[in-house]
């Protein structure tokens, strides 16, 4: 059988991403103590025809008691011994976009009280679910994720992937609003021409054909590529070798606007050719996508 556990602080999207396993046959229950894990998969690996059974996914928060928290890996090693296959999914998201969501939704936070402030819970939520963190399959920063871009991501990133297959994201940013805290590799395309100083591509994005036509001029853009392109070819197998289910790899410029557009385009379209899972996401332009709430 196959066990998708989802964790992450409150607000990231867990009940967004279980409700997408559930569409897509997954049996799920939210807010499973951790000491039910070995009862439930031994009921679904117990029965002849397993069913639903056969593809569960279970959300764990904070609320599990403390020490079933701390003891997460050694439980999480003993599921693995018993033959399930076991992926962690962990999402978070940056303080200030949590508070946000729960002052938005007026909902109180699941470890906040009378002495507890909202920004200590969510300060206390981290620490208490570092354990599944370190252990994730797959983190996702939903920061400026909209509702629909993290349902897509869990489509086509978790249940889109085939068994043993490397799921592939590449995924554009500006240096100037921070590093993607996602990102498995960074890379640096600052050294290229910038199409932004040409007031008339400033307008432009890296997937507007004069931008294209500006960088694909520019002997150092293929040969800027070429070379990651060159080194990915090289290494990315050794990490599906080794059993690694997911990379994401980030590629920045100052403003993520147009030349880490462009690279993550040009990569993609690439690493299609030889990986049946691949996504690029542009985190600097949202207004290519529903901006709806998670």
């Amino acid at each position: 059988m196959k066990l998708i556990i989802v964790s992450g602080r409150s607000g990231s999207g867990k009940s967004t991403a279980l409700h997408v396993l559930e569409d897509l046959g997954f049996y799920c229950i939210d807010n499973l103590p951790i000491g039910l894990l070995f009862p439930l998969t031994r009921e679904a690996t117990n029965q002849a025809t397993p069913g639903r059974l056969g593809k569960m996914a279970v959300s764990i928060d904070a609320r599990n008691l403390s020490g079933e928290l701390a003891n997460f890996e050694e439980i999480y090693r003993q599921l693995q011994e018993t033959g399930v296959t076991v992926e962690v999914i962990f999402l978070d998201a940056d303080e200030q976009s949590l508070l946000q969501r729960f002052h938005a939704t007026r909902r109180k936070h699941p470890l906040s009280d009378d002495k507890t402030s909202l920004r200590e819970a969510i300060s206390y939520e981290k620490e208490c679910l570092e354990p599944l963190s370190k252990l994730s399959d797959l983190y996702v920063n939903t920061t400026g994720m909209s509702m629909y871009e993290l349902r897509d991501m869990i489509k086509q990133r978790v249940v889109g992937r085939k068994d043993q297959e490397l799921a592939l994201l590449f995924q554009s940013f500006g240096f100037k609003h921070g590093v993607p805290l996602d990102s498995d590799y960074v890379f640096d395309v600052r050294c290229l021409p910038n199409p932004y100083w040409d007031n008339s591509l400033r307008k432009f994005v890296g997937t507007d054909q004069p931008v294209i036509d500006f960088l694909e001029k520019e002997p150092a853009s293929r040969k800027m590529i070429d070379d990651l392109t060159a080194f990915l070819d090289t290494w990315l197998p050794s990490f599906a070798d080794s059993n690694r289910s997911y990379m994401t790899i980030s590629i920045g410029c100052t403003g993520g606007q147009h030349r880490s557009v462009y690279v993550s385009e040009q990569l993609c379209e690439h690493f299609r050719q030889q990986y049946s899972n691949v996504q690029v996401r542009h985190t600097e332009l949202p207004h290519l996508q529903s901006r709806e709430e998670i």
